[in-house]
């Protein structure tokens, strides 16, 4: 049974009794899909604003890309692109919680001194050893991400000459993000401050991104809510288009699959187009609440 809240930012929660959205906010030159749209801080207040009047329930700032062949950005850079960001966002009176896209300690540490709530971690703090106890005193909510390998050394899922190698997909993954999940909470972070995310086309091909899906049942058995992140990747628009295709044209697959990723049991997602998922996720869940599938399930 996954949490029924997710809490964070010492006293906030978000209640996970129905599908959440949380709207990604790039200020970096290169993501896969929208680097360099938010290039001024006054496009990201209006991206955050637009989020919010359109349903967002978190804001996820990132300053970095981790799409694959993606070079590192170092803590200072980081800093400078989010940290403003988050300033700008707060002063600009938006209230949606902020969460910070970063694997090092040092970047959330100073996002949160800058308004974040939560920290979006793709290494599931395992590239920085400072990471839980920084979230841990500060009351930070944690997103633990499984992949497998860093992403300056891998491939678009559509793109492997062969698929990365598990025994089990799923259970691969589940036993990886059980053994975070349990060394967040052993550095003093709640359970309910977590969420897993199995890391969709991070060291994933096609065919295992699907399995991930509809295995998420064996992650909500980790007693944390599952996130679901596939917006616009390039197995979605593999399996929905058939061919090689850009990230804008990824609209419906993401939705298609966002729907069928809550059918088996993730709460929140990450998305690029805020509104057109909102709405569908909300049509999806009043099916599943009109066939008995509640919060808990």
């Amino acid at each position: 049974m996954s949490s029924a809240v997710w809490t964070f930012g010492c006293g906030r929660e978000l209640s996970l009794d129905r599908p959440r959205v949380m709207a990604i906010l790039n200020v970096t030159p290169d993501s896969f899909s929208d680097g360099g749209r938010l290039c001024t801080l006054e496009a990201v207040v209006e991206a955050a604003r637009q989020a919010e009047r359109e349903g967002a329930d978190v804001l996820d700032v990132g300053g970095e890309s981790t799409r694959p062949g993606a070079r590192r950005v170092p803590a200072g850079e980081q800093i400078r692109r989010v940290v403003p960001a988050i300033e700008a966002i707060r002063r600009a009176g938006v209230s949606v919680p902020i969460s910070v896209d970063t694997t090092l300690s040092e970047v959330a540490e100073a996002a949160g001194q800058a308004g974040a709530e939560i920290v979006n971690d793709v290494a599931a703090g395992g590239e920085d050893e400072r990471m839980f106890s920084v979230a841990a005193a500060r009351g930070m909510g944690m997103v633990l991400m499984h992949r497998l390998r860093p992403p300056g050394e891998d491939a678009y899922s559509d793109r492997y000459e062969s698929p990365p190698q598990y025994r089990d997909v799923v259970e691969d993954v589940r036993a990886y993000l059980s053994g975070r999940v349990a060394a967040a909470r052993e550095a003093g972070i709640a359970a309910s401050s977590i969420l897993v995310d199995p890391g969709l086309g991070f060291g994933k091909s096609v065919d295992q991104n699907l399995k991930l899906i509809s295995g998420t049942g064996r992650f909500v058995g980790l007693g944390v809510g599952v996130l679901s992140a596939l917006s616009r990747k390039s197995f979605v628009g593999r399996v929905s288009l058939g061919r090689d295709s850009d990230p804008l044209e990824r609209l419906e697959g993401s939705i298609g699959l966002s729907l069928v990723h809550l059918v088996f049991g993730a709460r929140v997602f990450r998305v690029h187009d805020v509104g057109a998922q909102v709405r569908a996720l909300r049509a999806g869940w009043a099916v599943l609440q009109a066939g008995g599938v509640n919060e808990s399930e």
